[in-house]
């Protein structure tokens, strides 16, 4: 009698469950989470069968806990090696209905969660809503107006190329991926979280605390409004004291003051033809500062001077226009047109031009160019006469 009820109670206990599992199925969306207890509380019915139905074993067939788990698993695994098995009525009943029908049901919906959990984890990765546990990683946050692929392709490829970021992972931190990020990035080790850093909680999910380097780039790259976004999240970095850390862009010059108030470590323009710049100023800081001044007319420029070399060292070449301050040369023509940039200094060198680093507001003319070399070569010439 004690059976029967048992019985009874427990396949209505069941029959509840497999309704609710049911009610659960027809959800549209479930997360993770969700999965992750429903596989918990499966297990637990499961191991209740699996109690039930050692208890019936050694109450009805006389066997030890032992062999009567081993039965119960093999039963359950549908596996059924025929090495032990139960041989009376009462036993025969309770394997039917405890493992038969009970148990092999709800060790199949077990295995339906586990699946179910890892295609949700999967999504939830591939949509960029999984929560990355990372650390020392470089973190990009905001994405270019136009041609993101091929940007950040260009942009982690030159990263990958450094040997101390060979193998850092990289993160991306914006809602221009919601379809998940291109084959293209994924094969260059690079993760994303959907979100926006005018959020904090978002800015937690990124690890932004936990990041080696952060870059803000313009979120439209010809707007100086872009600019106003770029500083709420500078100032949110601030606050967090990751000013030290993070690489910034921005549009209009005027807005670089506000931002560099900001302890921010490296400020540039978005220059989208040239991320390798962004990447020297996290290999090298300040190199940044060198290469735009090299793009634009003010401060310094390069000019190309008409200088016949014949075999000359260039570290000599270089000393005489050093020495006579008139800029710094960084590269030569040769008489085939070919550009050699920054030769060895004792190479010899048969050159049509120089191409010198020269200031905006003093730039030599081509025979204060030829007076130097003159004059440095023949003081050396007398040096060695003597």
């Amino acid at each position: 009698m004690w059976l029967a009820a048992v019985y009874d109670g427990g396949m209505n206990k069941f029959t509840r469950f497999v309704r609710q599992r049911k009610r659960v199925r027809q959800a549209v969306y479930q997360t993770d989470r969700n999965i992750m207890c429903s596989i918990v509380r499966t297990m637990l019915v499961l191991c209740l069968f699996v109690l039930l139905h050692v208890s019936a074993m050694v109450l009805f067939e006389g066997m030890s806990p032992w062999h009567g788990f081993w039965l119960t698993m093999t039963t359950l695994a549908t596996v059924g090696y025929g090495d032990t098995s139960a041989t009376t009525v009462a036993g025969q009943l309770s394997t039917i209905i405890l493992m038969f029908i009970c148990g092999i049901t709800v060790m199949t919906l077990l295995i339906s969660d586990y699946v179910d959990y890892r295609i949700a984890r999967r999504e939830r990765i591939r949509s960029g809503h999984w929560d990355w546990n990372m650390a020392d990683h470089i973190l990009i946050i905001n994405a270019p107006k136009y041609n993101r692929e091929s940007y950040f392709h260009r942009m982690i490829s030159q990263i990958r190329e450094c040997g101390e970021f060979n193998d850092t992972p990289i993160m991306l931190l914006n809602e221009d991926f919601t379809d998940g990020l291109p084959d293209s990035l994924r094969q260059l080790g690079v993760v994303h979280v959907t979100g926006l850093a005018s959020r904090p909680e978002d800015l937690d999910r990124a690890g932004a605390k936990r990041a080696a380097h952060i870059v803000v780039l313009a979120r439209d790259e010809y707007s100086a409004d872009s600019d106003s976004y770029t500083f709420d999240v500078s100032h949110r970095l601030f606050e967090l004291h990751l000013g030290h850390k993070t690489i910034v862009e921005c549009v209009d010059d005027f807005n670089r003051p506000r931002l560099k108030a900001l302890d921010i470590r490296a400020l540039l323009r978005p220059i989208r033809s040239y991320p390798e710049i962004i990447v020297r100023a996290m290999v090298a800081p300040g190199s940044e500062l060198l290469i735009e001044d090299m793009f634009t007319h003010a401060n310094d420029h390069t000019v190309r001077y008409p200088v016949w070399l014949e075999g000359e060292r260039w570290a000599d070449v270089v000393t005489a226009i050093v020495q006579a301050s008139l800029g710094t040369p960084l590269a030569y023509v040769t008489k085939d047109g070919h550009v050699e940039t920054h030769p060895d200094g004792e190479s010899h060198i048969h050159a049509q031009s120089l191409l010198i680093l020269v200031h905006t507001e003093r730039t030599p003319t081509t025979k204060e160019v030829h007076r130097a070399i003159e004059h440095h070569f023949n003081t050396r010439l007398k040096d060695v006469e003597n």
